[in-house]
């Protein structure tokens, strides 16, 4: 038994929870889930509040193998099915109702199970589904639904929703887990699972190589005999609940949020024809806003079609021409959000995170006058903070690290260019419409518009191109490719920067180019894209 496993176990048979825990010894509840999974090892000062707590010798705990606590925290393993951002790919292609339906089987079996580490044999789990408005979504839904039920759990239903409402409703109602069925900003035709643990994060990388296991029909990693897991019978299947009313509880949440009216201001909302359709028009207009809204007709198709935070100019142009005061563009599943200024110009998320790390710091909130933005951030945002005093750390592509740095160091406030922004006092997730909110109540408190707000940001021109590719570790891993990108960094000469990387949910290579002008920026990235394509790598 790993150390980890000791610390679970000795916690569950002390029937305290990890945050119980977590407080006990004045670490954060994050702290403790890696130390359970074997991410990473407590400090020697914990080690003894553990040990005392407990009531027992730290060779119990260690097993006398004391070099264990310089030990490297385990990497992160490349997943089969499970990228930064969930199960994603083409409906009944890549992602089929089958494995939906395996995906529920195990989640249902796995959280009334001893392997979960947070319940005792014979509980009935309870797990809350959420979903976009994609045609397949349906599909998978019931697929999952079926699975959980199948397995002995009852199955809560929000019907279509936005991810940060299931993470939201998943913590506060202290559910086992929760499901979003989602693809975020993909076409219509692709497709996801994400699941978030029962704090509204997104799931550990302990569980999902299980579920990984299970989908390729590997029972030997669960620790069961035969050739499935047990089927629930009788009074052991579970029920299906209609849990509208937890969608309900999240939208008079972010209403209360604010300190308010806005019945002076005209928004324009621009909802991807995705989950936040009728819950963003809700929350504005709840709280007074003159709201203009497109892309809230959804008919399975449409989803982020010429709408949303991929394809801003229609929010663009609606603020012009009807002299609205700021706008709103949501993805799929609204847990990014960017907008556009009083004058048509679009905000990114550097600029907004910008504004609410100003707002927070002057409120005496930001911890360590610091926010976390990633790699693909913009140089000049690192400037610009720094000009009003604010620290900026940069983690890897993705919210999933931009969570895990925030947890870590206790930091409020970081997120992405794309719009994904995780305000961590209301939030475990990033979520466009809170981001709406409050960059709103900036605009009431400052009594400035959202370009004026936004102004003291110095931007380099920025210019990505995604190529889909047949093999991205292949593209990477050339070295005629990587002697192009040495060239355009030669170019550069350190007035921008060249960031090659690939995507975590699509066979797609990213070419980022920042320069002292667009012209530029197309010019360096198209040297590097030429590269890809005569070396036959894209698809």
């Amino acid at each position: 038994m790993t150390i980890g496993e000791k610390i679970a176990a000795l916690r569950i048979s002390a029937d305290i929870s990890q945050e119980q825990l977590a407080e006990k010894i004045s670490v954060s509840r994050q702290s403790v889930s890696k130390w359970e999974m074997d991410q990473a090892l407590p400090q020697i000062d914990k080690v003894l509040q553990l040990c005392e707590l407990f009531g027992i010798s730290t060779d119990e705990l260690l097993c006398e193998k004391i070099s264990l606590l310089e030990k490297e925290p385990a990497k992160r393993q490349k997943n089969k099915y499970f990228g930064t951002d969930g199960f994603r790919g083409e409906a009944n292609m890549t992602l089929t109702s089958m494995q939906a339906y395996r995906v529920g089987r195990f989640l249902g079996w796995y959280y009334s199970s001893p392997l979960s580490g947070c319940h005792k044999t014979g509980y009935r789990p309870r797990i809350v589904i959420g979903k976009d408005t994609r045609r397949s979504s349906y599909m998978l839904e019931y697929s999952i639904v079926a699975g959980i039920t199948a397995s002995g759990a009852d199955a809560y239903m929000l019907h279509v929703t936005t991810t940060p409402s299931v993470s939201y409703v998943t913590r506060q109602d202290e559910f086992d887990c929760g499901i979003m069925i989602t693809a975020s900003h993909n076409p219509f035709y692709d497709n996801g699972i994400k699941v978030i643990n029962r704090y509204g994060e997104k799931l550990d990388d302990e569980t999902t190589p299980l579920i990984e296991a299970y989908i390729d029909g590997d029972l030997s990693a669960l620790g069961v005999a035969g050739d499935d897991l047990p089927l629930a019978t009788r009074e052991k299947i579970g029920c299906i609940v209609d849990y509208s009313s937890g969608r309900n509880r999240y939208v008079g949440y972010l209403i209360s949020l604010a300190s308010h009216s806005y019945k002076h201001l005209k928004i324009g909302l621009d909802c991807a024809n995705g989950a936040s359709w009728m819950i963003a028009k809700s929350v504005f207009g709840a709280l007074g806003a003159q709201t203009t809204v497109i892309g809230a007709d959804p008919n399975g198709l449409n989803v982020n079609e010429n709408c949303g935070s991929t394809h801003i100019e229609n929010l663009c142009k609606l603020v012009r021409e009807q002299h609205l005061d700021v706008g709103f563009a949501f993805d799929g599943d609204a847990d990014r959000c960017i907008a556009v200024d009083s004058n048509g110009n679009i905000v990114d998320g550097d600029a907004m995170m910008y504004i609410l790390g100003k707002r927070l710091k002057s409120r005496g909130i930001l911890n360590d006058d610091t926010l976390v933005a990633t790699i693909m951030s913009n140089s000049g945002l690192i400037t610009s903070l720094s000009e009003v005093g604010i620290k900026c750390v940069q983690t890897n592509v993705g919210d999933r690290f931009v969570y895990e740095c925030m947890q870590e160091n206790d930091y409020g406030l970081g997120g992405e260019q794309s719009g994904h922004i995780i305000l961590k006092k209301y939030a475990t997730t990033g979520d466009g419409i809170l981001t709406a909110i409050m960059i709103t109540e900036e605009l009431c408190d400052s009594k400035l518009s959202l370009s004026e707000l936004a102004s003291p940001v110095k931007l380099y021109p920025q210019y990505t191109q995604n190529i889909r590719v047949k093999d991205k570790g292949a593209v990477l891993s050339d070295a005629d490719v990587l002697s192009a990108k040495d060239e355009v960094e030669k170019l550069i000469n350190g007035k921008g920067r060249v960031l090659l990387r690939q995507s975590g949910t699509e066979p797609v290579i990213r070419i980022m180019i920042e320069s002292e002008s667009e012209e530029k920026c197309h010019e360096y990235a198209k040297i590097i894209a030429d590269k890809i394509i005569e070396k036959g790598h894209n698809a």
